[in-house]
């Protein structure tokens, strides 16, 4: 089984230059978390999540509509190949603490998204019960890693950009 055998197709996608507002308005729409950010190119150049939305706007002290999704999308972007294995794929959004991953060809050009989601999904579809207990612990330790704190991170103290300048715990 493959990536594009787990994966949903139809996704929705910005821009750098998207406001921020209409990336929101986007999410809400599609009831999702997340935008996979593309280049002209169709490229995936990042990603943004209604986190980074909240997050982006609070800590710069401004309005959705007066952001762009480029000032906060996430730059590092943990990507799969449609015709990657799933169970590699489930191994490396573990390894990577994902909880989506943006699914490309082999021209790096968006095709879907895999989350986690998907994954349940379709781990409870499965009719073959070998394919299940083979995959089930791979899932199941992929979740475990996903859930955990990220090796070494620790909230840093970053000054607010609203107020008097009260130190604001993030992270």
């Amino acid at each position: 089984m493959k990536a594009e055998d787990w994966m949903t197709r139809d996704v929705r996608t910005c821009r750098p230059e998207t406001s921020m507002n209409e990336a929101a308005h986007l999410m809400w729409a599609r009831d999702c978390g997340v935008l996979p950010v593309v280049g002209t190119d169709g490229r995936v150049v990042g990603m943004i999540t209604d986190r980074d939305l909240c997050m982006g706007a609070y800590l710069q002290g401004k309005a959705l509509k007066d952001l762009r999704v480029g000032d906060s999308m996430t730059r590092t972007v943990f990507s799969c190949r449609a015709t990657d294995p799933i169970e590699e794929v489930i191994r490396r959004m573990g390894d990577n603490q994902v909880r989506r991953v943006p699914v490309v060809d082999a021209r790096a050009r968006l095709v879907g998204i895999l989350s986690l989601n998907d994954l349940a999904r379709r781990m409870l579809a499965l009719q073959d019960e070998r394919q299940r207990t083979r995959l089930l612990p791979r899932l199941t330790e992929a979740l475990a890693s996903i859930s955990e704190t990220r090796a070494g991170e620790t909230p840093e103290v970053m000054p607010a950009q609203r107020g008097a300048g009260q130190p604001l715990m993030v992270g």
